[in-house]
């Protein structure tokens, strides 16, 4: 989400995916009437994924488990079918979480430019270092969309507004931090998987949100890089 308008240190632990991902199996809202009792092109993979019976065979259990996640999650259609978004999302989840606590490990967020907060699109984490030492993450986060996407490079916050709503959407974006455009971190009350992504902000969750309010203000970094998958 975006908003054209322009105005003008706490070291924390490091913040691992372990919870997000714990969570993100937790439970799901009410599910869909309709349950496919048909095998998904990824039925392995996603079975392996939720812990059930690998046997590439769809049942019912199956079939609610696939569900439930897909309800969590946003992703539609949710009819338990174990298709190529439904394991999409998955397998990020997987990439993220091996990442560990070394997210900047290839070296590709600079380390010469002190406190800043970076962003690997192709992941979908961001977290904030100083130099070399990681000061808070990685976390996930939810990137723009194909046709909407958060713009790469080196960039500055700007400006801050805790309280903002969006003049283009109309929608709350709290805790939100401009770095460029009308591009910014900002908390959003959906799962940081949901498909197909923001328009063109760094949705987080209120906590990580919160966390970059705090560790973060006017003129500090901010570097993006990578591609967000499917765009």
């Amino acid at each position: 989400m975006g908003d054209i308008r322009r105005r003008g240190a706490v070291v924390l632990g490091v913040t691992g995916l372990v919870a997000p991902l714990t969570l993100a199996l937790g439970a799901a809202p009410a599910q869909a009437a309709s349950c496919s009792t048909q095998a998904g092109p990824y039925q392995k993979q996603v079975e392996k994924f939720l812990g059930r019976p690998v046997d590439g065979k769809q049942s019912t259990a199956d079939c609610k488990a696939i569900q439930a996640f897909q309800n969590k999650h946003g992703i539609t259609p949710n009819i338990g079918y174990a298709g190529p978004v439904t394991w999409g999302v998955m397998d990020l989840m997987n990439k993220q979480k091996a990442v560990g606590s070394n997210p900047n490990k290839a070296g590709k967020c600079p380390t010469n430019k002190g406190r800043i907060a970076c962003v690997n699109l192709t992941l979908q984490l961001s977290w904030i270092q100083d130099g070399s030492r990681l000061v808070y993450g990685p976390v996930p986060v939810r990137t723009g969309r194909n046709g909407y996407e958060t713009r790469t490079g080196l960039k500055k916050i700007y400006w801050r507004h805790i309280n903002h709503v969006s003049t283009i959407y109309n929608v709350p974006m709290p805790y939100s931090q401009f770095f460029d455009g009308g591009q910014a971190f900002h908390s959003v009350g959906l799962s940081m998987w949901n498909p197909p992504g923001s328009h063109g902000c760094v949705n987080m969750t209120t906590t990580t949100a919160k966390k970059y309010w705090s560790l973060l203000k006017n003129g500090d970094d901010v570097f993006v890089y990578g591609r967000k998958p499917g765009t």
